[in-house]
């Protein structure tokens, strides 16, 4: 069983799973590799002077593998509650953990099976983004959405540092106590 399963690997997905890793949590991070960040060119994202959408993502998850975050290639097509947390099946196989983060960019398709709240979306094209209270959860409790899917800007930027708030939530409600990830200069 992994102690949090993330579903959707663009910045908000890659983001989550990259904290949830390196604080030592047992990931997975799922993704249908279709990302919209996919088609785009990046040049607002403070650190990166430019890069393509598709290297960014790259970038983002071969980050969360370098911390131990287990990658599959597959779409989630439910998710159901279990005794212990969570199952999601994703293209035949079936994979459990105690929370879940979606992170699913411009879609909410899982709600419905899953019985999770959304409401309307306020980013232009959006139309309907999962309900969360500022914590990134959601109505069912051990599932959480960061990114667009949870009702933030759709720029990397601000995606990716939704991803990585609501790891740190859930990284903090696991641990029981507010988690913190802060790097040192090494000399």
């Amino acid at each position: 069983m992994y102690d949090i399963a993330i579903v959707g690997a663009g910045p908000a997905g890659a983001s989550a799973a990259l904290f949830a890793a390196k604080a030592g949590k047992k990931t997975l991070l799922l993704d249908h590799d279709k990302s919209m960040t996919k088609r785009a060119w990046v040049e607002n994202h403070l650190g990166v002077e430019e890069i393509s959408g598709p290297d960014l993502v790259d970038i983002g998850r071969k980050q969360a593998a370098k911390f131990g975050a287990e990658l599959v290639t597959g779409a989630v097509q439910g998710i159901s509650k279990t005794d212990q947390g969570f199952r999601l099946e994703a293209e035949g196989a079936s994979y459990e953990a105690s929370q879940v983060i979606l992170a699913t960019g411009i879609s909410v398709e899982l709600a419905e099976n899953a019985g999770l709240k959304t409401k309307e979306g306020t980013e232009p094209r959006i139309k309907q983004v999962f309900d969360v209270d500022s914590q990134g959860r959601t109505n069912i409790e051990g599932i959480w959405a960061a990114g667009t899917a949870a009702g933030v800007s759709v720029h990397t930027i601000i995606t990716a540092g939704d991803g990585a708030q609501v790891a740190v939530n859930v990284i903090s409600q696991l641990n029981g106590e507010r988690y913190v990830d802060h790097d040192v200069l090494k000399s």
